[in-house]
């Protein structure tokens, strides 16, 4: 965070209003169970398109991505602070690729320094988790390149959703399937014959990786818009009104303090 995000947050919680809500985000804190916490807190910040219409009228849809990519950086904070091991943050689907290119670029551009910025912390194993043939290859060298200084990182892992589909990823994930199984000399009637989901999970975008535990949606939507299809089967979701540069501190802690509550039955 700069000096100039703290200092800004600072003056809000020297507000009467900042105050209280620092007081409640201290008590909420304190009251988590931190043995029910989820290992892999994963996120759909949406609204940044709204948020700019709202507060920066005339202004281009680049101010609403910049104040987004800020919330998600001390979102990562806020998911180091309470120990989670994985977070994944959605910032760029298959069919965000679609829209304007004058809306497009900026948008890259924005999401690139946020890559580049929560790697250059050295803090966090930064991945990218999409379909990097869909970006620009200068920028996805600049991601690789990125991602690969943090890999011996310990600690909290952060996975960018860039260019990301949950079709696009299975699709993906069967080919390499394919690809692996008929290297090793079998044919497509024993893949058929022996496939296992184990099989397919270990060529996912995020093999490796625990399921998220937990999915987050801003912006009053509800609905999971293909994000991690295969891997939110046993999810639990909580769905918030706010648009994603709004999202507070404490409407994360009241996120993890739902999660705690719950009895999770993995569909049965």
């Amino acid at each position: 965070m700069s000096w100039v995000e703290q200092a800004r947050e600072w003056a809000d919680r020297l507000h009467p209003a900042g105050l209280l809500y620092s007081t409640y985000e201290q008590r909420l804190l304190a009251e988590l169970d931190r043995d029910r916490l989820p290992r892999h807190v994963a996120v759909l910040a949406d609204g940044n398109r709204r948020w700019a219409r709202l507060n920066a009228p005339g202004q281009p849809y680049e101010v609403g991505y910049q104040a987004g990519a800020d919330k998600l950086k001390q979102f990562v904070e806020w998911c180091d602070e309470v120990g989670l091991g994985v977070v994944t943050l959605w910032v760029l689907s298959t069919e965000n690729l679609a829209r304007n290119s004058d809306d497009v670029g900026p948008l890259l551009g924005v999401i690139e320094r946020l890559f580049l910025d929560l790697a250059a912390t050295g803090r966090w194993r930064v991945k990218l988790v999409g379909d990097p043939t869909l970006l620009p290859e200068d920028m996805t060298d600049a991601l690789r390149a990125a991602e690969f200084d943090t890999a011996s990182v310990e600690g909290l892992k952060v996975n960018v959703a860039i260019a990301y589909g949950g079709r696009h990823e299975l699709r993906d994930a069967v080919r390499k399937l394919l690809a692996t199984q008929a290297a090793n000399g079998a044919s497509l009637g024993e893949v058929a014959q022996n496939l296992e989901i184990e099989d397919i999970a270990s060529h996912l975008y995020t093999a490796g990786d625990p399921d998220p535990d937990l999915i987050i949606r801003t912006s009053g939507e509800q609905r999971l818009s293909g994000f991690l299809m295969w891997q939110s089967a046993h999810s639990e979701f909580y769905f918030c009104e706010a648009l994603w540069p709004d999202f507070r501190r404490v409407d994360f802690l009241r996120a993890l303090r739902s999660y705690a509550t719950r009895e999770r039955r993995y569909g049965r």
